[in-house]
């Protein structure tokens, strides 16, 4: 038995507040993993791209970018970094479905049924990331904050927010499917007849 399976079986016999708390601390060291995934890969990503991609102005549905300085019209956080942002948050979201499903909450949740849901709110929380995620730099980056510290400190505090949203999400998607009891009975056997 490894020493992570004893720390879970001690934890849960002290009750489901210990049970609990238990699987919060393994969801901030699993959050940390994607935080650092989120925070760095994007700089990774934008390396090979080239200015005018990295800068190119943006407009479609609910993302769009604004010039940091209105009156320059100087673009900063463009199509490149945008597309850098969200690749990199799809990557730290794919990493945390299965290793929270596994380690944090030792899940046996059917992930034919689990994952589509998680998608669904994963994509959700990446559109509203994709649209806050620029907000921020463009804000930053007008109070003379440096691109990738604007790009850090937006992918930090996206990164939080998901955070927050997905410990509660991740704690009804993947709880074990109630076990029968030894001393139940099965109910389903005929009755002798008479």
């Amino acid at each position: 038995m490894s020493k992570l399976s004893k720390l879970d079986n001690a934890a849960e016999s002290k009750g489901a507040g210990i049970k609990t708390l238990w699987q919060f601390v393994k969801f901030i060291f699993v959050s940390l993993i994607a935080f650092v995934i989120q925070i760095f890969l994007p700089l990774l990503i934008k390396l090979p791209m080239s200015d005018e991609f990295l800068y190119r102005p943006y407009d479609f549905w609910i993302f769009h970018n604004e010039p940091a300085d209105p009156v320059t019209g100087v673009i900063v956080a463009g199509l490149g970094v945008f597309i850098a942002a969200n690749v990199s948050n799809i990557i730290a979201q794919i990493v945390s479905f299965f290793i929270n499903r596994d380690k944090t909450f030792n899940s046996s949740a059917n992930v034919a049924v689990t994952l589509p849901i998680y998608i669904v709110f994963t994509i959700a929380l990446i559109c509203f990331s994709a649209w806050l995620s620029p907000t921020l730099i463009t804000f930053l980056e007008g109070k003379n904050i440096p691109e990738n510290a604007a790009i850090s400190i937006s992918g930090a505090i996206c990164g939080a927010i998901q955070f927050f949203l997905y410990f509660p999400v991740d704690k009804i998607l993947f709880r074990k499917p109630k076990e029968k009891k030894e001393d139940e009975t099965d109910n389903t056997e005929e009755a002798p007849k008479a």
